[in-house]
């Protein structure tokens, strides 16, 4: 008996391997920075962290760096360092990862969160005016996909109520604002190096500063000892070292430095590579923006954006298809998409012990509804981007109203 059924045919359009999301972008030089550091006398915080953390500060114009081991143990730190704790209140956004509204909860400071502005989805100062009280002692600002927030505006907020500006530069690297690169101040900003970041050592961060504030940081960011192996174990040093106070362990180690340092030399041409992929999704996507189907991210005139995400906003009432289905429609065009974020409101964490409501801030959760992040790499082939390009065309427009 034979078998009378047809296999289905394959979709010719869809990618015949699947498209990540997010892979690093790293090559023989990174690998040989690693394996030299580890043929080294020292793997742990020692020469090549210190090289980093100054070469980086030099990138951004810094006072000074501290090289960490995540951008959450930056933002962690700068609070601590500030004193601030139970009782106080620190106002940042929804529209981040839970890191930034975590390390809060984390001092024992209450957060309290400012809905966003309507095209760059970053932290609105005018709301963040309105939730200024007696107990509020600093903002976290988050560059939400690497266009800075209007620091100006947070400036004078902060200024004008003696409050703490804390950057959250996650996305941030390298981008500027009124041409200062982010970083470049003497207030406390906290970069991420992780995996899918413009710069990676596959987990870190970096804490940017005034110079005495970072001494007094990297106590804290140490158990608290006044001295560091390096500084006590290197020619010279003391075996001594006094603990101060209760700190963390949160340094870096120069296997990751090693791997920053070379990033920091390629950062050029790894963040050339974004920016065409950028131009080509902004004219691949112009029609379908015009028509009304889908938002394209923006772009204000007096920033340099990091474009460490490109987030497409789907139309609902142009569309019978919502966010997820479009992922999952995305999913079986072989490539990757994500969702940045959920809203740090509607995690069941802080939605049940703060009482907020998805509606409380209405601009983060209506972006929220409709948003996705599509593959945004230097690893991308021009192919990958036609692909990635062609895929949302054919899925937007049979899906059309």
């Amino acid at each position: 008996m034979t078998d009378s059924s047809v296999a289905p045919t394959p979709d010719e359009n869809v990618r015949p391997t699947f498209l990540p999301f997010s892979p690093p972008s790293v090559g023989p030089e990174e690998i040989a920075e690693v394996v030299a550091a580890l043929q080294s006398d020292w793997i742990t915080t020692g020469p090549r962290t210190q090289e980093f953390a100054r070469t980086f500060a030099d990138s951004v114009g810094a006072p000074a760096a501290l090289a960490l081991n995540s951008c959450t143990a930056g933002l962690h730190v700068a609070l601590a360092t500030l004193g601030i704790g139970a009782g106080d209140e620190v106002i940042t956004t929804p529209m981040t990862f839970c890191s930034s509204a975590n390390v809060i909860v984390h001092v024992g400071a209450t957060p309290v969160l400012a809905d966003v502005e309507p095209d760059t989805l970053n932290i609105c100062p005018t709301e963040v005016a309105k939730r200024i009280t007696p107990r509020t002692r600093a903002i976290i600002a988050v560059h939400y996909a690497g266009h800075p927030a209007e620091l100006t505006a947070l400036r004078a907020i902060a200024d004008q109520h003696g409050l703490a500006l804390i950057e959250d530069a996650a996305h941030a690297y390298p981008a500027a604002y009124r041409g200062t690169p982010i970083g470049g101040g003497s207030n406390p900003v906290a970069f991420s190096f992780y995996a899918t970041k413009n710069l990676t050592t596959g987990e870190g961060g970096m804490l940017t500063g005034d110079a005495e504030f970072l001494d007094r940081a990297r106590i804290v960011s140490l158990h608290g000892m006044s001295r560091d192996a390096w500084k006590r174990y290197a020619k010279g040093g003391s075996w001594h070292y006094d603990v101060v106070l209760p700190g963390f362990k949160y340094n870096m180690t120069d296997l990751a430095a090693a791997l920053g340092l070379v990033q920091l030399r390629r950062m050029g041409d790894l963040q050339r590579r974004r920016q065409e992929v950028v131009n080509a999704y902004m004219a691949g996507f112009a029609e379908l923006a015009a028509e009304g189907l889908l938002e394209l991210p923006v772009h204000r005139p007096h920033v340099d954006h990091a474009w460490h995400l490109f987030v497409l906003r789907l139309r609902p009432d142009r569309l019978r298809i919502g966010r997820d289905a479009f992922i999952t429609a995305m999913t079986e065009q072989n490539i990757a998409t994500s969702v940045h974020f959920i809203p740090v409101h509607l995690h069941p964490y802080y939605r049940d012990r703060y009482g907020f409501a998805p509606t409380d801030f209405p601009v983060a959760y209506d972006a929220y509804s409709r948003m996705v992040s599509l593959p945004l790499h230097p690893r991308l082939a021009d192919g990958d981007v036609a692909d990635v390009i062609a895929a949302v065309h054919r899925i937007v427009r049979a899906n059309r109203l």
